[in-house]
């Protein structure tokens, strides 16, 4: 199953450049998964040393915060779109 994982700016020097990339997985945990092992290093940006997602990062399913949903276990289908975005904060 694919979905295409959008990347933000920040952290598309781990992907070569690319803004989007297809990735498999049934879950956004197992996409994000694909996702470290295609392009080492994102576990350490996404992840604590708990394996939380951390809290300044938000992962989207079809425009829904996976943390309204089931988290990580939020299941994704074929061709969906899982959107990285980091927590924007100013002053």
């Amino acid at each position: 199953m694919s979905v295409t994982v959008r990347i933000p700016a920040q952290l598309r020097t781990l992907t070569g450049g690319a803004g989007e990339l297809s990735l498999s997985g049934s879950t956004v945990a197992e996409v994000l998964k694909d996702l470290d092992a295609s392009h080492p290093g994102f576990a350490d940006r996404l992840f604590d040393d708990t394996g939380a997602l951390r809290r300044f990062v938000n992962i989207f399913v079809a425009d829904e915060d996976v943390r309204f949903l089931q988290g990580l276990d939020t299941a994704v289908v074929d061709g969906q779109t899982v959107s990285i975005v980091p927590a924007v904060a100013g002053g």
